[in-house]
Order: structure tokens, then C-alpha cells, then sequence
């Protein structure tokens, strides 16, 4: 039984590290304590509850998590601290041992995340009352039973905590699916979510319709691994696609991430004639070297994946697509780097998302020999981001003089109104034409030159 009574007029903050999926997540979680009389604290102002969706990609991302949740604890003295996500699930005892938090829920958990709250604070209460009755514990203390953790191993995740929601964006993130199957030698994912399962066809497209009824016009289709969408229901991600093709209102979808091995020639034929979806792929590489990937246990080759890039162009010349290359794993040799850099430099693709290496404890790569230090991943990573900063460029300049359609995004008062075409350029309107009006709205530009910092072109209303 939910105590709803200790959610009234209760102050929140949400803090979330890592990926679209777990942005989505955490605007969830929002809206479910809306519903129950939280209000989102303003900026400055002090926070009853501090949620923090956490990420464990990396070392570094670790560290962000550690570091976010001492700042949240600092600066909200006596609030309610709930801390979920991957870091949550991976080092559960970590990360309830860290002074100030309460309530620690891993994978399987955050699903009922409202449920374990209203019993995590209610305990807090009662046993706040008891040591303020008994004086039994100095000011300002905390009794050591207060800090509760609930997280399962990895084979016994099995919930799916749906999430179809915008948060302060204009774009709504619907996650489809969740969970790994693939085990790559590199990751923790599959360890901190589970997995692969995911909801219906029809639950999803209902998701979609109550966006669309929000006012929604663009969805962005999230999860760990989407094109293994099907393991639980026994469908499949093109039927999906062409379900909320035909949902009226939703104007754009935008596939977050697909692995090249899972994204068919049937689903890109579908894309470059659908209704709604974007001509824009983001397909994670990894490495350009056949060698590597098969230390890494990736499921593709460089061919299929230069395939699937000729394949998307050739049907969308200006597709935009994205891609994720890693530097510096074990085994990645000078030449297998070589490698890599050369395919990516031969291939139409517009961006690149560049991570170096990180260790992570317990994954199969430790045992892999050979080692890259530090500064030759920098000089990798330096090489493949000027790499990506020319192609983008370049992609952008193609486009300079057409007229493109955009959907723009909220601005602050008297700074540049954003948005992106169909394609994913992103624009940028001068204050002096930005209006409240265009928020959410898709309008037809002529697109410019680029502006200070190259990050966008920019735009005049037609």
C-alpha cells in the first residue's frame, strides 16, 4: 500500500548521467511523483527529494556518479536522496554506504520505484520520531538502518519500467526496449540491466498516441539494444516501426541506436519511404578492425558494416548517420587503429562519437594482453574527433542554401532558438526572429552559413 500522504507538497530534483534510455527514465519518474503532489524544485531552491539516474559506462562515469550524489547530498541538507540506474545496480553497496543517501534500487527495482520510496520514507519518519523520542542519538544523525538497498543479480532482472516522456525537452524519448544479450568482452551493460525484453507492440503504440495527444510531434525511439526488440513478445522492430508509422499527430521518429548486425535491408527500405521516420541513423562500430572485433565478441564484420552505410546511402543520399567507434581496448594494435581510421575516413557518414577505453572490473577484456596507455588513446581519439569534426562540416555545407523543414526547441529569453531538420542538422535562429510561438512547431528555413562556434547553420524564417 502506497502512503501517498508523504508525497504532498514535496519538493523534487532529478539529476540523470549517461543515455537517452536513462534521461527517459528519470523524466518518468518525474511525471509518476507529479502525479502524487511533487513539484520540480526551482533552481537555487532546497529539494525534499534528490533522485539521481546514474551511468557506469566508464571509470569516468563512475566518478561523475559519486561526485553527483556528495553535490546533491551538499546542497540538499536532509532531503530524501534516491539513487538508481546502472552505477545503483553494479556497486549497490558503494553507493549506499555514501553519507546521505537513503534508498539505493537496482535494474529490477526502479520499476516500483514510487512503492519502495513511500516505504523507504515512512521508515525514515517513524524512525526519526523514535530517536527524536528517546534522545538516544546526537542532532542531526541518522540511524544506521535508515540506509536501505534493494537490488537483484543480474538473471533475476525481469521487470520493464515503461517510459514515454519529454521531461523540459520538445522531443519525446519512448523506450521500447531494455536489456543485452550480447555480452561484448568490454561492457557492463547486459550486467547492469539484464536481459533483452521489452513491451508490446501495442503497449508502445497506445505510448505513442498519448504523446501525440500532449502535443507531441517527434519520438525518439530508445533502449540498450532496440533492434533486439522481440525477445519477450515474439515480434519484431520493423513491425514496430511500421505500427507507429501510422500513428497520427507524431510527425517524426528518430531511432536512437541500432547494432549494424540487427539493421535489416528491410527496415532501411522501410525508412526511406516510411511517413514519419527520419532520414538519420546513429549504428555503433566499435572498431574498424576485423581483429578487434572479434576480441571485442561483435556479432558483424567491417564489411557488413561499410554495407549497411552504402546501403542507407544509397536510398537517402542525405541520411545522417552517427557512429560510435571506441580507442584503445586490448588488442587494438597501431595497426588495427590504422585500420579503423582508414574505413571510417572511406565511409559517407557524417559524425562520430569517440570513447576512449575504460577498464571495468570483471569484464572478459582484462584478459586480453596487449595494452594501450593513456597517451596514445588521447592521440586516437584526438585523430578520429578531427576526423568527425571534417565530416560533419562537410555534411553541413552540402546543405547550405536549401530550404529544410525544423523543428524548433524552447530557447531562453534572448538567446538563439535550436532546432533540427529531418536529417539532424541542427540550426539556429538569431534571438531577434526567435519567437515563444515556433516552440514545438515545424517550420519551413532557408538554411545560412554556419554560426560562431560551427555547431549550426544558421536559419531565415520563409
Amino acid at each position: 500500500m502506497i502512503n501517498t500522504s508523504v508525497f504532498h507538497n514535496k519538493k523534487a530534483v532529478y539529476y540523470t548521467l549517461g543515455c537517452k534510455l536513462n534521461f527517459s527514465e528519470t523524466s518518468t519518474f518525474g511525471q509518476l511523483l507529479a502525479g502524487l503532489g511533487v513539484v520540480e524544485a526551482s533552481k537555487g531552491e532546497r529539494a525534499d527529494i534528490c533522485l539521481i539516474n546514474t551511468c557506469s559506462v566508464t571509470d569516468v562515469a563512475d566518478h561523475k556518479c559519486r561526485q553527483a550524489i556528495n553535490r546533491m547530498v551538499r546542497e540538499h541538507p536532509g532531503a530524501f536522496v534516491v539513487v538508481t540506474g546502472c552505477y545503483a545496480q553494479l556497486q549497490p553497496e558503494h553507493v549506499s554506504g555514501i553519507k546521505g543517501v537513503d534508498l539505493v534500487l537496482g535494474a529490477n527495482e526502479k520499476a516500483d520505484l514510487v512503492s519502495f520510496l513511500s516505504e523507504a520514507w515512512t521508515a525514515k519518519e517513524s524512525a526519526r520520531e523514535r530517536v527524536a523520542s528517546t534522545g538516544s542519538m546526537a542532532d542531526g544523525a541518522e540511524p544506521d538502518a535508515l540506509h536501505i538497498c534493494h537490488t537483484v543479480k543480474t538473471k533475476e532482472i525481469k521487470s520493464f519500467a515503461p517510459s514515454c516522456s519529454r521531461g523540459n525537452r520538445t522531443r519525446y524519448f519512448l523506450k521500447v526496449q531494455d536489456g543485452c544479450d550480447y555480452y561484448c568482452t568490454y561492457c557492463t551493460i547486459p550486467f547492469a540491466r539484464g536481459n533483452s525484453r521489452n513491451p508490446s507492440i501495442a503497449s508502445l503504440v497506445r505510448q505513442a498516441q498519448q504523446a501525440a495527444a500532449e502535443g507531441g510531434k517527434e519520438i525518439v525511439l530508445t533502449g540498450v539494444n532496440i533492434g533486439d526488440f522481440g525477445k519477450t513478445t515474439g515480434e519484431k522492430f520493423v513491425d514496430l516501426v511500421r505500427a507507429l508509422d501510422g500513428v497520427e499527430g507524431i510527425q517524426r521518429y528518430r531511432i536512437s541506436s541500432m547494432e549494424p548486425d540487427l539493421l535489416s535491408d528491410e527496415l532501411i527500405e522501410y525508412c526511406a519511404s516510411s511517413r514519419a521516420f527520419m532520414p538519420h541513423f546513429h549504428i555503433p562500430l566499435q572498431s574498424g578492425s576485423d581483429e578487434v572485433l572479434r576480441l571485442m565478441h561483435r556479432r558483424y564484420d567491417s564489411s557488413l558494416f561499410a554495407d549497411k552505410i552504402r546501403r542507407i546511402k544509397q536510398l537517402m543520399p542525405d541520411a545522417f548517420i552517427g557512429v560510435d567507434v571506441m580507442v584503445g581496448c586490448r588488442g587494438e594494435t597501431e595497426e588495427c587503429f590504422d585500420h579503423c581510421y582508414e574505413l571510417l575516413r572511406g565511409l559517407d557518414v557524417s559524425q562520430l562519437h569517440v570513447f576512449p577505453y575504460s577498464e571495468r572490473p570483471g569484464t572478459a577484456a582484462l584478459r586480453i594482453p596487449y595494452v594501450v596507455d593513456e597517451p596514445e588513446k588521447k592521440r586516437r581519439a584526438r585523430l578520429l574527433l578531427e576526423l568527425s569534426e571534417e565530416k560533419r562540416v562537410a555534411f553541413y555545407e552540402r546543405h547550405i542554401g536549401t530550404e529544410q523543414v525544423v523543428l524548433f526547441e524552447k530557447a531562453s529569453k534572448g538567446r538563439a532558438m535550436h532546432g533540427f531538420t529531418a536529417n539532424y542538422v541542427r540550426v539556429e535562429l538569431a534571438p531577434s526572429d526567435a519567437k515563444e510561438e515556433l516552440d514545438n512547431c515545424l517550420v519551413r528555413v532557408r538554411l545560412g552559413n554556419f554560426n560562431r562556434d560551427r555547431s549550426a547553420l544558421k536559419v531565415q524564417l520563409l
